[in-house]
């Protein structure tokens, strides 16, 4: 795994990184790390008090219109570092108390993270993406990472399309997680934080109730109850000159009437109140 004919994403650019040619996410043959802290905000039973040690990367292989994180997900972002620099960085954030290791976006820059995760790291590893993984590059990861922690935000194609520019998000993210679980198996706990499994998270859209039920529908019909968790997500922030409906906030009557098919689903998970949908939850990149 390199960055000469990059094939790390579902995009399969074949640009040759090493050598100054940029793909879909427009990011160098280096990592850049546009931030590294101790994230309180992650679900509580990752989190935990010491927080995750969240290591956010600059660019990405996606690029929502609505992404919370655009100040650096939008272009490459960040401090270039390598495999030694970043292995530092972990290090540095578990003295300081992280309860994982959270990699944010990680996906455009393996060829430099996966010699940093050697030895293997006193704490869990957490692999953090969009969903929209290839499996071949995920069966790289088998035996580093601990915690999937994938988004599953579309069924729709033709959302997925507008939104994300994707339209082959759905069945990708599909076989990415189904992937993902095949490596972690079904979710491990120690008290109350999670040691190894996938936690899926949807974030609900305004006026797409009907994509979530379906995306929930999925999950409930392809994985046993408590194989995985579901994060339920209401906290979509508008970002940017959005056009109706992706101007507002999430109703109640909408998280309702998701998180009512969740409980139908028989899906086990987390879900958020409504104060979560305030951009002063956003990192300050």
């Amino acid at each position: 795994m390199d960055y000469r004919n990059c094939q790390l994403c579902p995009r399969q650019c074949g640009v040759d990184r090493e050598n100054g040619q940029r793909g879909f996410c427009d990011c160098p043959g280096t990592a850049l790390v546009a931030k590294a802290m101790l994230h309180k905000w992650e679900e509580p039973a990752l989190a935990g008090p010491g927080g995750s040690g969240a290591v956010f990367f600059g660019g990405c292989t996606l690029g929502c219109s609505y992404c919370q994180n655009a100040a650096i997900s939008g272009h490459a972002a960040g401090q270039a570092m390598d495999s030694t620099q970043l292995r530092r960085v972990f290090e540095g954030l578990i003295a300081q108390g992280a309860e994982n290791i959270d990699l944010v976006t990680p996906t455009q820059f393996l060829p430099t993270i996966l010699p940093a995760l050697e030895p293997k790291l006193p704490v869990p590893v957490v692999y953090n993406c969009g969903g929209y993984e290839s499996v071949q590059t995920l069966k790289a990861l088998e035996g580093r990472v601990d915690i999937y922690l994938p988004d599953l935000k579309y069924a729709d194609p033709k959302l997925a399309s507008s939104l994300s520019g994707a339209a082959d998000y759905f069945p990708v993210a599909a076989a990415a997680i189904r992937e993902m679980v095949r490596q972690t198996g079904p979710v491990q706990w120690q008290g109350d934080r999670i040691l190894r499994g996938t936690v899926i998270r949807h974030l609900i859209l305004p006026g797409q109730v009907e994509n979530s039920l379906k995306v929930l529908d999925w999950i409930g019909e392809t994985f046993r109850p408590g194989e995985v968790l579901v994060s339920l997500m209401r906290q979509y922030t508008p970002m940017g000159n959005q056009q109706p409906p992706m101007d507002r906030r999430i109703t109640d009557e909408e998280y309702d009437a998701v998180l009512s098919w969740m409980f139908l689903n028989d899906l086990e998970g987390f879900t958020q109140e409504a104060q979560s949908a305030d951009s002063g939850f956003i990192p300050d990149f």
